[in-house]
């Protein structure tokens, strides 16, 4: 009969070698390879390297697995655990490259979703680290199941806790809808792979020829499909963009964003801010260069800076309240909504409202995109996701016109007639259907034709147009905007309607939910 001493001395070593995963010489090659191992990379998500890890003595199940290093299999390839970020309890899975390439079975998938369900349970954010071979061959159809119920998880946990998904490695094939389906993909440059088919399927189906970079890599993702929200440089940088994201996110959505600040107001007038603009409402500017003045120093963070670049997605600090901020950005290509910006700017917001984050909204939009790509792609369609959400969300709203808002973009980027709580302008904001010289090539036609000067009565018709309509008091005549305020007011105005709108209740229709248009 073994001893006291005995039995404890063997759950050490069983828990020291499942520890190591796949050894010592697998982890070197993860270290070689650029790759932290899937324990490290929990030691640097938790607070001080402490976490507790749930079954560390899974293994493949007999039944369902018939291969020959079953047992050395430890943990199953997949490292599932619970720790502190910042104080705050949150789920994690890091799968284990080290121990059968991180293949997904049964019981690893099974492993994951029992996170979920703990993070679900809990109230806590869920986050998965990604870098595996894919399913596991020997479980054939099981090691499917083992996905379909991973992503059956991550729909349940959709909209009641925050999903990040880390991809530190490859994410091929099925396992890529998982991060999909959560909120936030942060993927490391160089080492992150994420594809439905690999570049050999594609050359032997289509004969078209890309590497694995090109096709799946971080910039591939970062700059094309806007498949991905951050690009890491390594994984270590990976885990402070994770921190940094959560350090915004309530940890559920019945809780308030955290809040940072001595809660008083900090309003100081920035006289800076009335030059801010070019005197020619043709020239560009940065969008920045005004939301760096309105919002605390420092708390900016940008999704998806290098995808749609056209609109401006980021969290931020106002008087240490977190806010979520959707702005055009006039400097590429004039700040237009287009198919892309609109599915982003949608996404966002539809984010924002789930997780109880107030939306402030910058404008200066000339319209949408015009042309027959963006007709056939289905402009309508995807134009119409940022109507549905605005007017879907129930959060606080606030507006800011800062120049150009015309047509249906003005609307789409949060009018009052989808429910804004707040609208303001700055005086330079130009509110109207189209812009001056559209308007006057439609309203005018027949009179600029039969003048003695078509080009003089031209040019005098599309200033008496900016004159008597293109300026925000037409709209503020009617309510359609709240108040014309100077732009070195813009924190002064943002900050009391912040502050007066967060017990707001709205209520709505019953129903299951809202058909966004997809």
């Amino acid at each position: 009969m073994s001893t006291n001493k005995e039995k404890i001395d063997e759950l050490r070593e069983k828990k020291a070698k499942a520890l190591l995963g796949g050894g010592e010489k697998r982890i070197e090659k993860q270290h070689q390879q650029g790759k932290l191992s899937a324990r490290e990379r929990l030691g640097l998500l938790f607070d001080n390297g402490f976490y507790d890890e749930f079954f560390i003595f899974a293994e493949p199940n007999k039944q369902l697995c018939d291969h020959p290093n079953a047992k050395e299999m430890h943990a199953d390839g997949v490292a599932t655990a619970l720790g502190a970020v910042d104080g705050r309890l949150a789920y994690a899975a890091s799968q284990d490259f080290t121990v059968s390439g991180g293949s997904v079975g049964y019981m690893h998938a099974w492993k994951i979703c029992e996170m979920g369900r703990k993070a679900l349970r809990d109230g806590a954010p869920f986050i998965t680290i990604n870098d595996s071979g894919g399913a596991r061959i020997q479980e054939g159809i099981n090691a499917l199941r083992g996905y379909g119920e991973i992503f059956y998880h991550n729909t349940l946990l959709s909209g009641v806790v925050p999903q990040i998904a880390i991809i530190s490695g490859p994410c091929a094939g099925g396992a890529a809808y998982s991060p999909a389906l959560m909120d936030f993909i942060i993927m490391v440059k160089n080492t992150g792979k994420l594809f439905i088919t690999g570049p050999n399927v594609i050359k032997e189906v289509t004969g078209e020829d890309i590497s694995a970079e090109e096709l799946g890599g971080a910039m591939a993702h970062a700059v094309n499909s806007g498949n991905i929200h951050f690009v890491a440089e390594d994984d270590e940088d990976a885990i402070a963009i994770t921190k940094k994201l959560l350090s915004y996110l309530p940890s559920n959505n019945t809780e308030e964003p955290p809040y940072t600040g001595s809660c008083e107001l900090e309003i100081p007038n920035d006289e800076s801010l009335n030059s801010i603009l070019p005197d020619d409402p043709r020239e560009a500017y940065d969008m920045f260069d005004v939301l760096n003045k309105v919002f605390d120093p420092g708390s900016i963070f940008e999704i998806q800076a290098d995808w749609a670049k056209s609109i401006i997605i980021a969290f931020a600090r106002l008087n240490g309240r977190v806010v979520g901020v959707v702005a055009n950005q006039p400097n590429y290509m004039g700040g237009i909504l287009d198919i892309n910006s609109s599915d982003k700017g949608a996404r966002f917001i539809r984010f924002c409202n789930a997780f109880n984050i107030p939306i402030l909204t910058l404008v200066d939009v000339p319209g949408f995109m015009p042309g027959i790509e963006q007709e056939f792609g289905g402009i309508i369609r995807h134009g119409a996701k940022m109507l549905f959400a605005y007017s879907s969300a129930t959060v606080p709203k606030l507006t800011l016109i800062l120049r150009k808002a015309y047509g249906g973009a003005f609307l789409a980027m949060c009018a009052k007639s989808l429910g804004a709580d707040r609208v303001a302008a700055w005086p330079t904001a130009e509110i109207a259907v189209m812009g001056p010289e559209g308007a006057v090539a439609v309203l005018n036609k027949d009179e600029i034709k039969n003048a003695a000067d078509p080009k003089a009565k031209r040019q005098e018709l599309i200033q008496e147009y900016k004159d008597n309509l293109l300026n925000p008091y037409v709209a503020a005549s009617i309510g359609m905007i709240d108040s014309v305020i100077e732009p070195m007011q813009t924190r002064l105005y943002l900050s009391i309607a912040l502050e007066t709108s967060k017990s707001k209740r709205e209520l709505r229709p019953q129903k299951k939910h809202g058909l966004i248009p997809m």
